[in-house]
């Protein structure tokens, strides 16, 4: 089991943002996909405390996938899917086989910021397919707000970032706003989060 210092910083606040926006609907089952699942940390600490949802966790590297494996028989989840590989840049036909409008909740924490734009596309072109009516996709992590980035150690991140490569680095919610709104979708929340970090939340129209 990998462990991330920050997912365990940060789980208990993102929980509560989910329980915020799912708490209305917890007299039916949900199914929610996470994209970029990485330790597996998250998952099963949201699994525990939201039993109502059926959770498909994924990411691209095998060694995540083998530590959220093991984070499901440490915990004994039984809401937890097994994970599978699914690139976000990729058309959402190869999205793990998800039909459309099948997923009431997508979650991309920590991610964008490590992604290149064509990936950023594909997240927001796939969950607005897949994504059912009044369903949202819930971004986490550092954003620059019409090109400003704050505080500054969010602009050291953003200059590490690109310095590692130049397709990564904090993207601007105002672009996310119009990639969600050409997909179906609407920018409902932007909500601060510790350490200079938002919860974006994109209903799906």
């Amino acid at each position: 089991m990998l462990l991330s210092p920050a997912a365990e910083r940060n789980q208990d606040g993102l929980l509560s943002v989910l329980w915020e926006q799912l708490e209305k609907q917890s007299h039916r089952e949900l199914f929610a996909l996470e994209l970029g699942s990485g330790t597996g940390q998250h998952v099963v600490h949201f699994a525990q405390d939201l039993p109502f949802v059926t959770w498909q966790p994924s990411d691209i590297k095998e060694e995540f996938r083998d530590s959220i494996r093991s984070y499901i028989v440490a915990t004994k989840v039984k809401t937890v899917l097994q994970p599978v590989h699914l690139d976000a840049g990729e058309p959402w036909e190869k999205w793990a086989g998800l039909p459309k409008s099948s997923c009431d909740v997508i979650l991309s924490i920590n991610m964008l910021h490590y992604c290149s734009f064509t990936t950023i596309e594909g997240v927001f072109k796939g969950s607005g397919l897949i994504l059912r009516k009044d369903g949202f996709l819930m971004t986490y992590g550092p954003y620059a707000v019409n090109g400003i980035i704050s505080p500054s150690s969010n602009e050291e991140l953003d200059q590490s970032l690109r310095e590692k490569n130049p397709e990564w680095g904090l993207p601007d919610v105002d672009v996310l706003r119009q990639l969600a709104f050409s997909n179906g979708m609407r920018l409902e929340r932007m909500i601060e989060m510790p350490e200079s970090n938002k919860c974006l939340i994109f209903r799906k129209i």
